[in-house]
């Protein structure tokens, strides 16, 4: 499983022209779950994430987690997250879970992260969406729960 997880000052997403997600202050994450995922590593995952202290403190230093910042959550799936582009030009997704599974677990996320965040937003697993944000910082931080 792989989140791609960008500090933002605000995120949306929108599923045909209409927002579906929206949060200020915080986190937007991209899930992209593959087919040997199971809930321990999605487990893994959310309680590296919950805890990733890369908002600044009074000082300017990366040093307060999202809930020290009273921080909001914007869930998006992404299954091209799980591409391989070892061989020629052209990412293959074969690797990737099937769409059952992949809707199970991330749903799985997203719940576990309600229960924690009071602001947790999401996309439509599996629809064409569109996401607009504010990177803060720029801050990207990518999790595999391979390497973990």
């Amino acid at each position: 499983m792989r989140f791609l997880i960008q500090r933002v000052n605000h995120a949306s997403v929108t599923v045909d022209d209409k927002e579906v997600g929206k949060i200020g202050k915080g986190l937007l994450v991209f899930v992209g779950v593959f087919e040997e995922d199971t809930e321990e590593a999605a487990d893994k995952l959310i309680r590296k994430l919950l805890g990733l202290r890369i908002f600044a403190d009074e000082n300017g230093k990366t040093n307060l987690s999202l809930t020290d910042v009273n921080g909001e959550l914007l869930i998006v799936s992404q299954f091209t997250l799980c591409a391989d582009c070892k061989k020629g030009n052209r990412p293959s997704f074969t690797k990737a879970g099937n769409p059952e599974k992949a809707n199970a677990l991330y749903e799985y996320v997203l719940s576990a992260c309600r229960e924690k965040i009071a602001v947790t937003e999401s996309g439509i697993f599996g629809a064409d969406m569109r996401v607009d944000l504010s990177n803060d910082g720029p801050f990207t931080i990518l999790f595999d729960s391979r390497e973990m």
